[in-house]
């Protein structure tokens, strides 16, 4: 080996540094015979813009358009506009009844505490802490403060607040998959498969002021902003932004819906995990974490101190996460100490979620949701029971695995074929990035389409995991569906649009023929070009014959019932009956109930539960001690329930309230003895003792059968 002389290296490094202040002179005086060298040109920058502003067009008209398809449709369905408004307010059936109901009432009452306090179930509650009605609280003073009174109805006012919500849910997953892929084609895609996909991506038909569609567009736009956010290569100004709608977003979703921390603890797992193997900066996710908390804190206090927000699990996991954080030693260099750790560090989150989570139930008085863990501990088969409630929700459609026909219609619209294509590419990509990250390789700022690996993108990932996440559930949960689909839409839309995404593949065949950047190009416009063209021809069609369609909803015996109501019922009657009725009767009439059609509250359901026993096969006196414990007045039968034939054996009311008395035989193993009464609902119609000396017929058509509670028992033999 030749040995240099000694002095040669330090004039080497003073060559060097010679050379690098000669390029930094001729820089400057480039600079200066030239100032616009180094900018970005103009036309590059007009052409950015023009790209940003008809992008951003395209998202607010398609949003704009969905609003005014939902309202045609609406009108068209129910007549709306040339009804009266006691035929309107039939239209609001089950839980959307009572929500409409409060805000009416919040328009009517005199002071914002007794709008916050009424008297509704026979007894005075907090309704807007009991049951949501933050929506329906910012819908009445809106209302009120932007003088619409002389311009607008209150009932148009509020469903057009409701429809322009979906029309900002539409407009925000089409941003995303524009963010996502890089072209706007995949958003307008996006919006086709969703209003094609209507029946499987939201519950406007059903339930117009569901707290999911007054929530959801508000996750939509949080899912939005963190996806720019997640992004490496963008600048601060927007993360700055993006931050700020993130923020924003997850606490007006937490105000909106009560479960509302349960899909965003989802959420924060999906972050976990992508921090976990090193797959996204982890500096952005403890941002996040610090949303979360402050969501959390802010909504416990604005809340009325809501303790179901104290023991939900999303507080644990983050508090777990901040508080391993602390702990983390040498977790990130590829060593094998260093994928030891990891492990226990995933062991280490789960056990302190966990402990926790059980510390704060202990601690904290609390009786939200324990329905929910007592039926998910039936559905999965770790227990049985003969409770009617329980029984009752495992028989709802919604809470059952989702039926044949729902992947069918996926499979027509063609959107599913599509998605399970995008995600195993996506995951195979994924699956090499992590082994990469096992093996120390670090993260990459930026990933050019000459890359073909768009599993290095963090928030293409994060959908990644998030979409499998909730399709695990939505296969166990048929309502977890409207969560899921709308995912189902934007990442098939984003995958066919995506050059990076026809890039990776094309790299894993080797392509020689073509030059692969050019093919991904094309391709990434032909496909979503053809697959408009087909959705166009084979669904324009259906969806102008729903708009051209004059649908009739009329029910002539319950407008005579609710006209009845108002004209011979005293004011301080208190009427029993079915939740659902109970609540048409509250928005329509404004009398008081004994039962409501809202599943949020034990309290709730165990006054439902002991209401329905007028449909069991118990004695007249029983009824009468149940219905008076309640302050009740009137008892209202309907011939739909007590004569219901139900398509599912067991699931109808009177045999759910069968088993869960001990009236009927289930199975062959088990057998239970018969009531020595009949059935209450048909007693009560023949009119003969004991019956009559408890309750006195005053009113009856072809479904209802109206009864005065005695409050003087008058035997008759």
């Amino acid at each position: 080996l030749l040995k240099l002389p000694s002095g040669t290296a330090d004039l080497r490094q003073r060559k060097k540094q010679n050379c690098s202040e000669a390029d930094k002179m001729s820089s400057k005086e480039r600079k200066k015979e030239n100032p616009n060298l180094g900018r970005t040109p103009k036309y590059v920058l007009f052409q950015r813009f023009a790209k940003l502003f008809f992008g951003c067009l395209a998202a607010v008209t398609s949003g704009m358009m969905y609003a005014v398809y939902l309202s045609t449709y609406h009108e068209r369905k129910f007549w709306f506009s040339s009804r009266q408004e006691l035929e309107r307010e039939i239209t609001f059936q089950g839980d959307s009844a009572i929500y409409y109901s409060f805000y009416k009432d919040l328009l009517k009452a005199p002071s914002f505490e007794r709008a916050v306090y009424c008297k509704t179930l026979s007894l005075t509650i907090n309704a807007v802490q009991q049951m949501t009605l933050y929506p329906e609280l910012i819908a009445s003073v809106l209302y009120q403060a932007s003088g619409s009174e002389e311009v607008i109805e209150p009932v148009y006012f509020y469903i057009g607040i409701v429809f322009g919500l979906q029309g900002i849910y539409v407009t925000a997953l089409f941003i995303t998959s524009w963010v996502m892929s890089g072209t706007w084609l995949a958003g307008m895609l996006t919006v086709a498969w969703f209003i094609i996909n209507r029946t499987d991506t939201t519950r406007i038909d059903y339930s117009i002021p569901s707290r999911e569609n007054w929530a959801l567009p508000y996750f939509a736009c949080q899912v939005a902003a963190l996806t720019g956010y997640l992004k490496n290569n963008i600048n601060s100004s927007a993360e700055s932004f993006c931050y700020l709608l993130v923020s924003a977003a997850t606490y007006t979703f937490m105000m909106m819906w009560e479960y509302s921390h349960y899909l965003l603890f989802v959420q924060a797992v999906c972050l976990f995990l992508l921090d976990s193997l090193t797959l996204v900066q982890t500096e952005k996710v403890h941002e996040v974490y610090k949303i979360y908390l402050f969501s959390l804190f802010l909504g416990y206090l604005l809340q009325f101190e809501n303790p179901a927000l104290l023991v939900s699990p999303l507080l644990s996991l983050v508090a777990a996460l901040m508080l391993s954080k602390c702990l983390e030693v040498n977790m990130k260099k590829g060593t094998f100490i260093s994928r030891l750790l990891k492990i226990m560090h995933f062991y280490l989150v789960f056990t302190i979620t966990v402990t926790l989570n059980f510390l704060l139930k202990m601690f904290v008085p609390h009786k939200e949701n324990e329905h929910l863990l007592k039926f998910l501990e039936v559905r999965f088969g770790l227990n049985t029971t003969k409770n009617f409630t329980m029984n009752w929700l495992l028989c709802q459609e919604s809470l059952q695995a989702p039926s044949q026909d729902f992947f069918l219609r996926l499979t027509q619209s063609s959107v599913l074929p599509f998605y399970i294509l995008v995600l195993i590419i996506c995951l195979f990509s994924v699956t090499q990035v992590i082994f990469k990250r096992i093996g120390g390789e670090p993260l990459k700022e930026t990933v050019t389409l000459e890359d073909g690996k768009i599993g290095e993108r963090p928030e293409i990932v994060y959908h990644i995991v998030h979409t499998l996440l909730l399709g695990s559930l939505a296969m166990i949960l048929e309502g977890m569906k409207y969560f899921w689909t709308p995912y189902v839409c934007m990442l098939a839309a984003f995958g066919v649009c995506s050059p990076e995404l026809w890039m990776t593949l094309f790299k894993w065949l080797r392509l020689k023929a073509v030059h692969p950047i050019l093919l991904a190009l094309i391709l990434s416009m032909a496909v979503p070009t053809i697959i408009g063209f087909s959705l166009w021809k084979e669904f324009f069609p259906r969806i102008m014959t729903e708009l051209s369609e004059l649908q009739e909803f009329y029910d002539p015996d319950t407008v005579e019932l609710m006209m009845w109501i108002k004209r011979q019922a005293p004011v301080a009657a208190v009427f029993a009956g079915s939740p659902q009725l109970m609540g048409v009767i509250k928005l329509c009439t404004g009398w008081m109930v004994t039962s409501l059609p809202l599943y949020n509250d034990d309290d709730l359901l165990k006054r439902n539960e002991n209401i329905y026993q007028i449909y069991s096969k118990r004695s007249a006196e029983d009824i009468y001690k149940i219905l008076t414990s309640y302050k009740a007045s009137y008892l209202i039968i309907e011939d739909s329930i007590c004569n219901e034939v139900g398509p599912v054996k067991g699931c109808r009311i009177k045999d759910l309230l069968d088993i869960a008395n001990g009236h009927m035989v289930c199975d062959e193993n088990e057998s239970y003895t018969y009531s020595k009464y009949g059935r209450f609902c048909h007693e009560i119609k023949m009119n003969h003792s004991p019956y009559v000396n408890y309750f006195t017929r005053v009113y009856w058509n072809r479904s209802y059968f109206v009864y005065r509670i005695n409050t003087v028992i008058s035997f008759q033999s």
